[in-house]
């Protein structure tokens, strides 16, 4: 019995014993065939190590394709301390080619850590410096690829295009609004060492990065040069305050060019104040507007059929008088007897005090709002404000007044834009746009912005009525600077007094000047207004108009409007040239073609009486006493 106990023991315990193995064998089968991949990648998690290779951002795009924020392809210095054999002399070698002291390269080479990042001494190394940090041949030292931010054009759109960070972040205006599908995304290399640092034998891996999306926009950069070489002249002319220029697609609302003075370089952002990278003046600014605004104020009567702008007249004596207030005509003694067209023309502060009248405050403010005043207009760029208007109830009948020429709300210059945009494209409010769409690097649409329509403000007829009228202004009234022969353009100018704690300042103005192009059919609405200019007489019409001419000449190129030679003619002023269209004396003989041509220099080339060729060609306008070449056989 006792040996049958021992007997029975022992055959459990063997039991037990094959049990056990059986078990270890199938936990190594389970783990050689299940759970491989899964300890394989924690063995390689505790061995391997990454150098980041950081992703190019996607570029910025005008309507054509010219880049106009771009990638440069640059080095940054990582290192592996337990790698570095001699770091004193490694340190030794990398301050001098870095130009930093020995005690904080030290620092890096000794560091107790996997990887270090020499920051921010070695990020972004120009070819030069990377080539000779390569030829020292130090295990531990690497150079890994950088993308570093570059904008060609420097200055141009800059408040726009906003700028990125030493890690490829963007930190203000588009760079900062579209990060997330600027940046891409990282790619890596993933090496293998061991607890000392050491390479292990095995080999690398290499995970590419991906691009960022590219962002194409509405800017159309020969427009955009044009309107940064103006603000230039401006500056060194005028010395203002501040300058700015916006350009606008009326019928959908995309903005075609956008500037500010002071502006600034991004690629060397951290050469300027806060003050001058934050300011996207054309969004941000709000001011009284001044007689530009006297375009609203004639459509809402136009509209509201209190007035008959052909027909209807009104008598300036130079003033009127408001509860109390005396409000002024610019021209002394005032323009006596006048058309509401004329009053337009003259920008005739009295009559828009009396159509405001005629409106009534409901009235005006209503459509003031309509026409998008006091709220954003919703231009994809950070940093707009929605300007200030005054609370109905707090309408008198001096703010009624005094609004109607444009003093009194404070908008920005985007909404007027904006506005007079609708007043000219058949009374439709739409809002601005600067990104048209975003794209892969393989020119794949991610996404497509569409015109987004507000509302309709005015009628098609009285939008009609308005751009003949804004012609009439540069054809006959204060912006006849900007006139171009062959070309219907409209407009009004403007001259806002500017305050400073509720009181008005002395000889401190806003120029400004509102055109449309071409007037009976907009392609594009134009705006400049210049801050205080110094050294010149304090009227839109001598100040803003030449300059604003000079840009139009450039959108009517760029934007390829044909001549129109059916538009309104100019009323002469005492400087201008008379213009005359050049004949057609081809198949004439000399003796008759100096009887046509008597208004011009003439200029007679081969021998004969009879002419072959001309230069210029019959229909083109030229100016009185022009040189005409005529060819004789």
């Amino acid at each position: 019995m006792f040996y049958k106990s021992i007997h029975l023991r022992i055959k459990i315990l063997f039991l037990l014993i094959v049990i056990f193995f059986i078990l270890i064998l199938f936990k190594v089968f389970y783990i050689q065939v299940f759970e491989y991949k899964k300890l394989n990648n924690l063995a390689d998690d505790l061995w391997s190590r990454e150098l980041v290779i950081e992703a190019d951002r996607g570029k910025i795009l005008d309507r054509n394709g010219i880049v106009l924020a771009d990638n440069l392809t640059t080095a940054s210095l990582m290192l592996v301390p337990n790698q570095i054999d001699n770091k004193e002399e490694t340190a030794k070698s990398l301050s001098k080619i870095l130009g930093v002291s020995y005690e904080e390269m030290y620092k890096h080479v000794s560091k107790k850590t996997s990887i270090e990042r020499v920051h921010p001494e070695g990020r972004r190394l120009d070819a030069d410096t990377a080539e000779r940090i390569k030829n020292l041949k130090i295990d531990g030292v690497y150079l890994v690829k950088e993308s570093k931010r570059y904008y060609p054009y420097k200055d141009l759109l800059s408040h726009s295009l906003g700028y990125v960070g030493i890690d490829n972040q963007g930190l203000s205006g588009l760079e900062l609004q579209y990060d997330s599908k600027l940046k891409g995304v990282n790619g890596k290399i993933k090496y293998y060492s061991d607890a000392h640092g050491k390479n292990l034998n095995k080999s690398s891996v290499y995970v590419a990065p991906t691009q960022g999306m590219n962002i194409q926009l509405t800017i159309d950069i020969k427009i955009q040069e044009s309107l940064e070489r103006e603000m230039n002249n401006i500056s060194n002319m005028f010395n203002p305050d501040m300058a700015l220029g916006i350009v606008v697609n009326p019928k959908n609302g995309e903005v075609l060019a956008l500037s500010s003075y002071p502006d600034y370089d991004p690629n060397n952002y951290k050469n300027y104040s806060q003050e001058v990278l934050s300011r996207n003046l054309p969004i941000w600014a709000s001011f009284e507007p001044g007689s530009t605004f006297k375009i609203m104020t004639m459509a809402t009567a136009v509209e509201e059929k209190v007035v008959d702008i052909y027909n209807d007249h009104f008598y300036d004596s130079g003033k009127v008088h408001v509860d109390g207030s005396t409000l002024r005509c610019w021209k002394s003694g005032g323009h006596g007897d006048q058309t509401f067209l004329q009053v337009l023309q003259n920008s005739c502060n009295p009559g828009f005090v009396q159509l405001g009248q005629k409106l009534g405050k409901e009235r005006l403010f209503s459509y003031i709002n309509k026409f998008g005043f006091g709220e954003k207009t919703g231009i994809d760029l950070n940093g707009e404000s929605k300007g200030i208007l005054f609370p109905l109830d707090r309408v008198g009948n001096v703010e009624l007044a005094t609004s109607a020429f444009g003093q009194g709300p404070s908008v920005t210059p985007i909404q007027q834009v904006m506005a007079v945009s609708a007043v000219v494209n058949g009374g439709y409010l739409y809002e601005p746009m600067i990104v048209k769409r975003i794209v892969d690097d393989k020119n794949t649409i991610y996404e497509e912005r569409n015109t987004k329509f507000k509302r309709r403000v005015i009628s098609s007829n009285t939008s009609a009525i308005m751009r003949d009228a804004l012609e009439s202004v540069v054809s006959k009234g204060g912006g006849r600077s900007a006139y171009i022969d062959g070309y219907r353009i409209g407009g009004k100018t403007g001259t806002a007094q500017k305050q400073d704690n509720g009181v008005y300042l002395v000889n401190n103005y806003i120029m400004s000047f509102m055109s449309v192009v071409p007037a009976n059919d907009p392609e594009a609405v134009f705006y400049l207004a210049i801050d205080n200019p110094k050294n010149t007489a304090m009227l839109s019409s001598y100040t803003t108009t030449p300059i604003a001419r000079r840009i139009l000449l450039d959108i009517i190129d760029a934007l390829e409007i044909p001549r129109q030679d059916n538009g309104q003619e100019k009323d002469l002023e005492w400087n201008d040239k008379v213009i005359y269209t050049v004949p057609d004396v081809v198949g004439k003989s000399l003796s008759e073609a100096k009887k046509e041509l008597y208004n011009f220099q003439i200029i007679v080339k081969g021998e004969g009486e009879n002419i072959v060729e001309q230069s210029p060609k019959a229909g083109e306008r030229v100016e009185d006493q022009s040189k005409i070449r005529i060819f004789v056989q």
